[in-house]
Protein backbone atom coordinates (compact mmCIF):
# COMPACT_ATOMS: atom_id res chain seq x y z
CA UNK A 1 0.00 0.00 0.00
CA UNK A 2 1.25 3.66 -1.29
CA UNK A 3 1.30 5.94 1.66
CA UNK A 4 1.76 9.62 0.34
CA UNK A 5 4.27 11.57 2.64
CA UNK A 6 3.39 15.21 3.81
CA UNK A 7 5.49 16.86 1.14
CA UNK A 8 4.11 15.52 -1.53
CA UNK A 9 3.23 17.90 -4.40
CA UNK A 10 -0.81 17.86 -4.97
CA UNK A 11 -2.93 15.40 -7.35
CA UNK A 12 -4.80 15.83 -10.02
CA UNK A 13 -7.95 15.48 -7.53
CA UNK A 14 -6.65 17.87 -5.39
CA UNK A 15 -5.96 20.44 -8.29
CA UNK A 16 -9.48 19.80 -9.63
CA UNK A 17 -11.49 20.52 -6.37
CA UNK A 18 -9.14 23.80 -6.18
CA UNK A 19 -9.95 24.92 -9.23
CA UNK A 20 -13.79 24.50 -8.55
CA UNK A 21 -13.76 26.26 -5.47
CA UNK A 22 -12.01 29.10 -7.48
CA UNK A 23 -14.84 28.87 -10.11
CA UNK A 24 -17.55 28.38 -7.34
CA UNK A 25 -15.98 31.92 -5.34
CA UNK A 26 -15.73 33.81 -8.55
CA UNK A 27 -19.07 33.28 -9.53
CA UNK A 28 -20.34 33.58 -6.46
CA UNK A 29 -18.79 37.07 -6.05
CA UNK A 30 -20.44 37.47 -9.34
CA UNK A 31 -24.16 36.89 -8.69
CA UNK A 32 -23.81 38.91 -5.48
CA UNK A 33 -22.39 41.98 -7.49
CA UNK A 34 -25.62 41.32 -10.21
CA UNK A 35 -27.76 41.48 -6.99
CA UNK A 36 -26.36 44.41 -5.52
CA UNK A 37 -27.14 45.79 -9.09
CA UNK A 38 -30.38 44.79 -9.26
CA UNK A 39 -30.91 46.38 -6.01
CA UNK A 40 -29.45 49.33 -7.43
CA UNK A 41 -31.68 49.53 -10.53
CA UNK A 42 -34.85 48.87 -8.92
CA UNK A 43 -34.35 52.07 -6.43
CA UNK A 44 -33.23 54.12 -9.06
CA UNK A 45 -36.42 53.16 -11.02
CA UNK A 46 -38.64 53.88 -7.73
CA UNK A 47 -36.55 57.47 -7.86
CA UNK A 48 -37.68 57.88 -11.04
CA UNK A 49 -41.09 57.11 -11.27
CA UNK A 50 -41.49 59.18 -7.70
CA UNK A 51 -40.33 61.89 -9.79
CA UNK A 52 -42.54 61.70 -12.27
CA UNK A 53 -45.73 61.44 -10.82
CA UNK A 54 -44.74 63.82 -8.78
CA UNK A 55 -44.73 66.27 -11.39
CA UNK A 56 -47.09 65.07 -13.27
CA UNK A 57 -49.67 65.74 -10.55
CA UNK A 58 -47.95 69.68 -9.71
CA UNK A 59 -48.79 69.84 -13.53
CA UNK A 60 -52.09 69.08 -13.17
CA UNK A 61 -53.01 70.50 -10.37
CA UNK A 62 -51.39 74.26 -11.99
CA UNK A 63 -53.51 73.64 -15.27
CA UNK A 64 -56.87 73.40 -13.32
CA UNK A 65 -55.76 76.44 -10.71
CA UNK A 66 -55.03 78.27 -13.92
CA UNK A 67 -58.49 77.21 -15.57
CA UNK A 68 -60.02 78.70 -12.76
CA UNK A 69 -57.83 82.00 -12.67
CA UNK A 70 -59.38 82.41 -16.29
CA UNK A 71 -62.90 82.15 -14.74
CA UNK A 72 -62.33 84.38 -11.80
CA UNK A 73 -60.36 86.61 -13.71
CA UNK A 74 -63.83 88.43 -14.51
CA UNK A 75 -64.93 87.81 -11.46
CA UNK A 76 -64.32 90.76 -8.41
CA UNK A 77 -60.37 91.62 -7.62
CA UNK A 78 -58.54 89.80 -5.47
CA UNK A 79 -59.43 86.15 -6.65
CA UNK A 80 -57.17 86.66 -9.19
CA UNK A 81 -54.08 87.09 -7.52
CA UNK A 82 -54.27 84.01 -5.22
CA UNK A 83 -55.52 81.79 -7.53
CA UNK A 84 -52.52 83.02 -9.93
CA UNK A 85 -49.94 82.26 -7.00
CA UNK A 86 -51.24 78.83 -6.27
CA UNK A 87 -51.25 78.30 -10.20
CA UNK A 88 -47.39 79.78 -10.69
CA UNK A 89 -46.24 77.60 -7.39
CA UNK A 90 -47.43 74.45 -8.44
CA UNK A 91 -46.35 74.91 -11.98
CA UNK A 92 -43.23 75.96 -11.09
CA UNK A 93 -43.11 73.16 -8.59
CA UNK A 94 -43.93 70.84 -11.37
CA UNK A 95 -40.83 72.28 -14.03
CA UNK A 96 -38.56 71.63 -11.28
CA UNK A 97 -39.47 68.10 -10.41
CA UNK A 98 -39.30 67.22 -14.37
CA UNK A 99 -36.48 69.33 -14.76
CA UNK A 100 -34.53 67.92 -11.73
CA UNK A 101 -36.14 63.92 -12.87
CA UNK A 102 -34.88 64.15 -16.61
CA UNK A 103 -31.28 65.43 -15.24
CA UNK A 104 -31.51 62.41 -12.77
CA UNK A 105 -32.14 60.10 -15.43
CA UNK A 106 -29.54 61.58 -18.17
CA UNK A 107 -26.48 61.45 -15.60
CA UNK A 108 -27.05 58.31 -14.09
CA UNK A 109 -24.70 55.19 -14.30
CA UNK A 110 -25.58 52.26 -16.94
CA UNK A 111 -27.44 49.72 -15.26
CA UNK A 112 -25.23 46.50 -14.33
CA UNK A 113 -21.95 48.64 -15.10
CA UNK A 114 -19.64 47.24 -12.05
CA UNK A 115 -20.93 43.68 -12.85
CA UNK A 116 -20.20 44.14 -16.93
CA UNK A 117 -16.91 45.97 -15.76
CA UNK A 118 -15.83 42.74 -13.48
CA UNK A 119 -16.51 40.46 -15.93
CA UNK A 120 -14.51 42.01 -18.85
CA UNK A 121 -11.57 41.77 -16.34
CA UNK A 122 -12.33 38.29 -15.53
CA UNK A 123 -12.61 37.60 -19.64
CA UNK A 124 -9.06 39.61 -19.89
CA UNK A 125 -7.37 37.58 -17.45
CA UNK A 126 -8.53 34.45 -18.99
CA UNK A 127 -7.58 34.62 -22.22
CA UNK A 128 -3.72 34.02 -23.28
CA UNK A 129 -1.23 36.35 -23.37
CA UNK A 130 0.60 35.61 -27.02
Amino acid sequence: MATESPDAPPGLFDSLKALSASLAGIVHTRLALLSNDLAEEQARLTVYWAGLLVALFCFGVGVVLLAMLIVAAFWDTHRLLALGVMGGAFLAAGLGAGAYTLRWNRTRPRPFDASLGELAKDRQQLTPRS
